[in-house]
Order: structure tokens, then sequence, then C-alpha cells
């Protein structure tokens, strides 16, 4: 896919990292990658948290930056990893992309859109449509009625009107990483959230 600087300013060029924090993804993280657009990121970059099958072999072949963690730290180390090697880029916009295929990557430059206009620091993307589309994309039922009852009382304790917390598509200025203690949040699933919390409080 080409021509997605007309999403902003040609002159602008804004510096691109994408992450991808995996574990077994060796299925499905060609896909992912193959569905970039190459012609707007300036690097990709994938974080291994000592998977069991052959990700990582994968993921070298692709060309793409790999790290790998010789131990299974858990899914929000895998992203303090990921974020510590985008910010050694000198990014202006870090851009998470779970390597499942179940965000669509090709995608990247609307998600960034606002974020290089100036008009937002931190933007999500949701696989959260419909029940049908969702579940069609490969989400368990379980998993489903799971996000939605966390999302439901996620939005009443923090005023807000997502529609997922728990995406694994979003993207960062670099003012807001590198203001955000990440470092001192979660190494576990909790870390979105609390990397989102502190994301509000940010000016």
């Amino acid at each position: 896919m080409q021509n997605h600087n007309i999403l902003w300013n040609p002159k602008l060029k804004p510096r691109i990292v994408v992450i991808m924090p995996a574990y077994n993804a060796e299925k499905t993280v060609k896909k992912t990658v193959d569905d970039l657009p190459k012609d707007l990121i300036s690097e990709v970059i994938l974080v291994d948290d000592a998977s069991r099958d052959k990700t990582v072999q994968r993921a070298k072949k692709m060309g793409i930056t790999v790290y790998t963690h010789k131990e299974n730290k858990g899914y929000g180390a895998n992203q303090k990893t990921c974020y510590d090697q985008a910010l050694k880029r000198k990014p202006d916009i870090v851009v998470m992309v779970h390597p499942d295929y179940q965000y669509d990557a090709k995608l990247v430059g609307v998600l960034c859109e606002s974020i290089v206009n100036g008009r937002a620091d931190v933007m999500l993307g949701s696989r959260i449509q419909t029940r049908r589309q969702v579940l069609a994309g490969g989400m368990p039922l379980w998993k489903y009625f799971a996000n939605r009852f966390l999302t439901l009382v996620e939005n009443l304790a923090m005023g807000l009107n997502l529609s997922e917390y728990h995406t694994g598509f979003r993207a960062y200025s670099s003012k807001v990483l590198r203001t955000i203690p990440y470092q001192k949040f979660s190494n576990d699933f909790i870390f979105d959230q609390q990397i989102l919390i502190s994301a509000l409080s940010f000016e």
C-alpha cells in the first residue's frame, strides 16, 4: 500500500518505529509484517519473550530487527524492552502491533494521523466492532465476554468511553513515552492499564 502520506503534510516525514511484543507467533508474524505499510515505517522491532516455537527464526528471515529474552519475563516486561529499543532509534512515534494477526496492520498510518498532526499523543486501535466480526477474527467467545466486562469496569473507574483497553494496536508519541515511567510498571498484563492511566495525566 502506497501514498499513505496523504494523511498529513508530506514535509513532516515522521519517524515511525513499529514494535512487536511476541510470544509463540510463528504462524502469524509473517502475515502481520507483510501487511505493514513499509513506505511509512522506519524500522520494525520484534522482541520475543522466550517463545517455544520458531517465532525468532521466522522473524529473522523477514529482515526485521529481533531481540530475545532468554527466559519468559511476561507481557509487560516484553513491552518495556520494546519501548526501550524503539526510543534508542529517536522516533517521533512508536506503534505497537501484536503479531497475532488480530489487528489490521495496514492501518498504521491511520492510527498515527492524529499524533502526526498534533491532535493526540496516544491512539488506540480496537478489535471491538460487532461480536460477529470479533469472533470471525479469531477471538474466543470467552475472551470476548471477558474483554467486554473488563472494559466496562475500566470505563466506569476512569471516566472514559473506550471500546477496548487491552488492544495490541496502539501508537504513542515519543514525548509521552519518554515522560511515562513505564519501567516502574508491572511485568504482566496489567501493564496495559498502567501505561494508559499514566498517559491520562500527560500534558
